[in-house]
């Protein structure tokens, strides 16, 4: 089944603002940063992909390599899952970039702080709101 595309959630504040929580110049300083995370992740996953290949038994590499081995390869594939997942979301942001409700937390509708987004561009919430989700 094809996965539909997803509307940019921060799209859903209530009311369209005056004006945008990310201007211009931030707007582009934040694609700039979106862009060099998918290229790395990307890079990544390719990397990671390589490193995820069974190995073949004919393959002697001794009983304790093997076993060395199949933990490490379990550790990549984890890196790997969590490696297409980030990608996915940054793509997802880089997606609603020139949304006027990007910046905005989903939850609270309140900017969130440059730095953050800066930081974790993909990020949807505020750090209240994340604290409070979390329950801290």
């Amino acid at each position: 089944p094809r996965r539909q595309r997803q509307m940019c959630i921060r799209d859903r504040v209530a009311s369209v603002p005056e004006q945008p929580f990310v201007t211009g110049p931030e707007r582009e300083q934040l694609r700039a940063i979106i862009t060099q995370q998918i290229e790395t992740l990307q890079q990544d996953i390719a990397n990671l992909e390589i490193l995820v290949t069974p190995i073949a038994p004919d393959v002697a590499i001794g009983r304790l390599s093997r076993m060395e081995a199949i933990a490490e390869k379990g550790v990549n594939q984890t890196k790997l899952h969590l490696s297409r997942q980030k990608l996915a979301s940054l793509q997802q942001a880089q997606q609603c970039l020139e949304s006027p409700g990007f910046g905005a937390c989903e939850i609270c509708d309140e900017p969130i702080p440059l730095a953050r987004l800066k930081l974790m561009p993909d990020t949807r919430t505020c750090v209240a709101c994340l604290e409070k989700l979390q329950g801290s």
